[in-house]
Order: C-alpha cells, then structure tokens, then sequence
C-alpha cells in the first residue's frame, strides 16, 4: 500500500518549508592536502523527517513501523556549501517509516572542502576548517535542517590530527561544523627541520678546517649541493601556498643563503692566505714589506760584508756564486715572511667571520622557531558566504 503511493516528491506543507531533523552526525576527517589546501571529511548522518502521505491507521495495519526500499520514497539531500566534490550515498536500500508517517534514515557523506588551512607555523601548524551544511531551499521553499548531537570518531590521520569539531552557526540558515586541525609536528620537523639546522651546524664547524689544503672549501661545496638536492628532493612534499604562506620556505632561502655566503668567504679568504690578493682584484700589503724592507737590506749589507771580509783570498767566481746563493736564500725568506703575513691576516679575518657567522645563526635559529611556534596568521574561512 505504501509502495503504491509512489511518495517520491518532497511532502507539502502549509508555510512550504519541511524540516528535517539530524539527531546525529558522526564526523571523521579522513585527510588533508596541504600541497592543494583541501580537507577530506566523511559524515555520516542519521535523519529523521514525516511525510503525512505515508501514515497507516494501526487498527487496520497492526504494525507500528515497516520497512521500505530507499528508492520508492523521497528522502532529502545534504550538500557541503564549501564542498568541491561532495557525494552522498545511503548506509542501506531500506529505511524505516513508522506508523505516524516518520520516516527515519542513514545517509554517507563525503566531502572534498575547499579550506584555506594557515599553514604559516608549518610544521607547528594549527588551524580551523568549516565544514557548512545544507539542505536544498530556493524563495522560502524546501527543507530546514534541525541538528542535534555531533561526534567525531577517529582524529587522527597521517600527519594530521582532528582536535574537536563542533556544531555552529553563522545564521539560522548557515549551519557548519567547525573543525579543529593541528599538525603532528614529530614528522615534518624530523624530515624538514632538523637536516637544515644540521647541515648549518655542520658548516660552522667546518671552519675549525685550515684555509690551506683546500679541505674546507671542498666541504663547504659539498654541503651547498646537498642542501641543493635536499630542497629539490623535498619540493613536492613542502605545503602549497595560502594567504599565510608557509615561512619555512623563507627558513629553507635564508638558510641556502648563509650556505653560499660561508662557502664564498672560505674561497676568498683562502686566495688571500695564499698571495695576498682578492679574485677580481690585485691586492697585497706593499708599505707592510717596505716598512721592513730597510732593516732587511742593512743585514744583507752586514752579511755581504762579513762575507766578502771572509773570501778576500777567493776568487772572483767563488764570490759571485756565494752571492747569488745568498740572494735566493734572502728571496726566500721575505717569501715565506710575506706569506705568513698573509695567513696571519686571513687568520685574523676568518675568525672575525666565523663569529659573525655563529652569532647571526645563533640569533637567526632561535627568531625563526619563536616566530613559527608564537605567531598568528588570521586567514578568513567564510569568504565562501558573501
């Protein structure tokens, strides 16, 4: 009898509006995509309406409630306003219609929602997402959604966890569940993070190194083209932009920077060490080596001299061989005396930039994990109502 009615039209009423009451909604956030800034929820929704065309006196049919085919009656449709793609799907083919023409269901509802997540603080990231609901209404006609309990069941999934959810509302027709989303920071900071910190803390103490030998060099080189691949390799698993972009992209550019800067001054620092000058400049300390020039030359005369006083019986070949011996030997020690002049000065100005380098690291690492732990980045979730 209930099948030959043929109820699958919205039941009318007086004022044109049917309301459909949700006693219960269990949520579960399945994933989020921090690349394309999207959340995966499923809801699943129990429903409750009457429609007067399918009550039964219980004198004539003595029974209370009854089973029928989900397609042979009309059941509501609950759409995700902020949804991308949403698919809602009936738990069983049957419902349950009772005797005063109630009818109660089970609906699935799963949704891809369209969520600008602040994912500044990335890998401390936290945020609120809306999930709005909604029932089909056009001109003060359709239905009206009257919500009840709401639970969340299964919080956490992959690098996200779901901290609460909660049923609000912006309007008496603007029903959304306010998700609570942290990030679970153990993974992205063991993966992103710390290899950065490491690899800068290897580069500081690469300069206990000597700038001779080319040792260093080499090794600062080595870390700049891991660093390199590091970002590469990681490009597809860093978060997408949002209005709040992610700061560790700026963390990962500063710290390429100081990278760069370090392996720079090492190569400079160690053309200085070696002849005194610059790359793409001619550069020693002339007035140094002159200052010390004259008392050099009066020892010379003193030991040309004593030389010449010792070989008066010599010969004249003896002489000028002896001398010639002499200046090489004098040539190589202003040699090996400007050359420690040198490295003297590239010491000195090595450990000026070593510690500039630490203090700035130092103060650098401790600002950026203040600022990706404390700061708060204000991002509008209801642009989608206007």
């Amino acid at each position: 009898m209930l099948i030959r009615k043929n109820c699958t039209s919205q039941p009318q009423n007086e004022n044109c509006t049917q309301m459909i009451h949700v006693p219960l909604i269990e949520y579960q956030t399945l994933s989020v995509d921090t690349k394309n800034l999207r959340l995966f929820s499923r809801l699943e929704a129990t429903i409750v309406w009457r429609d007067p065309e399918l009550r039964w006196d219980t004198s004539v049919y003595k029974y209370h409630e009854v089973v029928l085919p989900v397609d042979k009656v009309w059941t509501p449709e609950i759409h995700v306003t902020n949804g991308i793609l949403t698919t809602m799907k009936h738990s069983s083919h049957d419902l349950l219609v009772y005797s005063n023409g109630t009818l109660r269901h089970t609906v699935t509802i799963n949704a891809e929602v369209n969520c600008e997540v602040n994912l500044f603080n990335y890998p401390f990231a936290a945020d609120d997402c809306p999930v709005a609901i909604q029932t089909w209404s056009t001109d003060g006609c359709g239905t009206a959604l009257v919500l009840g309990e709401l639970r969340m069941v299964d919080s956490t999934h992959g690098d996200w966890k779901t901290d609460g959810v909660a049923l609000q509302k912006k309007r008496d027709d603007r029903n959304y569940i306010m998700v609570s989303l942290s990030i679970k920071y153990v993974n992205p900071l063991i993966t992103l993070l710390l290899p950065s910190i490491l690899i800068i803390l290897a580069d500081v103490t690469s300069f206990a190194l000597p700038l001779g030998g080319g040792e260093r060099n080499s090794f600062k080189v080595t870390l700049v083209l891991s660093f390199t691949m590091f970002l590469i390799i990681l490009n597809d698993k860093l978060p997408g932009d949002s209005q709040c972009s992610p700061i560790i992209r700026t963390h990962f550019c500063v710290c390429l920077v100081l990278l760069v800067l370090s392996m720079l001054v090492s190569l400079v620092l160690t053309r200085l060490a070696k002849d005194g000058s610059f790359i793409f400049c001619c550069w020693s300390k002339g007035p140094v080596a002159k200052s010390t020039g004259n008392e050099e030359e009066k020892e010379n005369e003193e030991a040309k001299a004593d030389i010449s006083v010792i070989q008066l019986n010599g010969s004249e070949e003896d002489k000028r061989m002896l001398r010639k011996v002499v200046n090489f030997l004098e040539a190589f020690d202003a040699k090996e005396l400007e050359r420690e002049r040198y490295q003297r000065f590239a010491n000195t100005v090595d450990t000026i930039f070593f510690w500039s380098y630490f203090f700035f690291g130092t103060v650098y690492f401790c600002a950026m994990t203040y600022v990706m732990v404390r700061h708060t980045c204000t991002v509008n979730h209801f642009d989608f109502w206007y």
